[in-house]
């Protein structure tokens, strides 16, 4: 636990993959052909709990999707990447912007195009349906499966192990 508390106070960007992350990873078409996504709301407001201390967050996902976008935008995202195979050339496009190194950031993925940034980072996360190559070459597995809170868990982790989450929430609890 010292090793995760020491991980987590390095901790400048909170990075996420979409499918299977923030969704259950089930891709749904309209009967006009167009894509359909769920997100949980409790996601949605650990994002915010985040940015509430000074964590900056991006989405770097493989495909392209306007509910993506559109969700993004809702909770602030501060960078959006889609359509994307080479997730490490992008993060490292980020990185250099916001001047950090890869100890400082955390990335939460659930399969093999996410490996080599997954082993990168210096938190790298993972949910319960991923693959055992990649939750291997994580430090910590969500409880939560993707698109049921499994970021939102994430976020409290990493507030909780900084001793930020009663400042994340304060807010609320007024």
């Amino acid at each position: 636990m010292k090793n995760l508390r020491k991980k987590a106070k390095n901790v400048k960007l909170f990075v996420m993959d979409v499918d299977g992350v923030l969704t259950d990873g089930k891709i749904i078409y309209d009967s006009e052909g167009r894509e359909i996504k769920q997100f949980h709301v409790h996601d949605g407001l650990g994002i915010k709990l985040l940015r509430n201390v000074g964590i900056k967050t991006a989405i770097i996902t493989s495909r392209d999707s306007f509910p993506v976008e559109k969700r993004a935008r809702e909770l602030k995202i501060d960078f959006l990447y889609q359509g994307i195979k080479d997730k490490l050339t992008i993060l490292d496009k980020i990185r250099e912007k916001l001047f950090l190194g890869y100890e400082e950031i955390l990335y939460i993925g659930d399969d093999l195009v996410d490996l080599p940034v997954l082993k990168k980072v210096g938190f790298p996360i993972s949910v319960p349906s991923a693959p055992d190559v990649v939750k291997r070459i994580c430090i910590y597995i969500t409880e939560k499966n993707g698109g049921e809170g499994a970021v939102r868990e994430a976020a409290e982790l990493i507030l909780k192990l900084r001793d930020e989450f009663d400042e994340a929430i304060e807010e609320y609890t007024k």
